[in-house]
């Protein structure tokens, strides 16, 4: 199965590229007016109206590869992740997964190598005295 997947994707990629330098070689409708005007393109290798058949027709076809291709990756890569055992990650029971439960912030400072300086935000609250507001109202409500 998965050399099939990787032939598919060749196939692919060989057609996209292919099918851009097609792209790129043909000409657009505007270039028929200079051609009228005497622009030489009618010496081309195809002809005068022969390139835009062969071309556009060719385009035609890798198109028509590249779609049948993706549609086949599209089907391969949905068989074989329906096919594992696990089946979805949202499936998957809670106790499986590893969550890191949240620390204390004096347990996280004590983790970090030489945490033990480290002020942390509940330390600092905790060892800082109450601020006394120098309006005075502390002292109004208190009489």
């Amino acid at each position: 199965m998965n050399f099939v997947m990787n032939l598919v994707l060749v196939v692919q990629i060989l057609s996209a590229m292919a099918m851009v330098g097609l792209i790129l070689v043909q000409h657009g409708k505007g270039a028929d007016m200079g051609a009228a005007f005497g622009s030489g393109s009618s010496g081309s290798l195809f002809g005068a109206s022969g390139s835009a058949n062969f071309l556009s027709r060719s385009t035609a076809v890798l198109a028509t590869v590249f779609l049948v291709s993706t549609l086949a990756l599209a089907y391969f890569g949905f068989s074989v992740r329906s096919a594992a055992p696990s089946g979805s990650v949202l499936d998957a029971p809670a106790a499986a997964t590893s969550v890191a439960e949240p620390q204390a912030p004096a347990e996280a400072a004590a983790t970090i190598p030489g945490g033990a300086g480290v002020a942390t935000p509940a330390a600092t609250a905790a060892s800082a005295p109450a601020v006394v507001p120098a309006s005075g109202a502390a002292s109004a409500s208190g009489g």
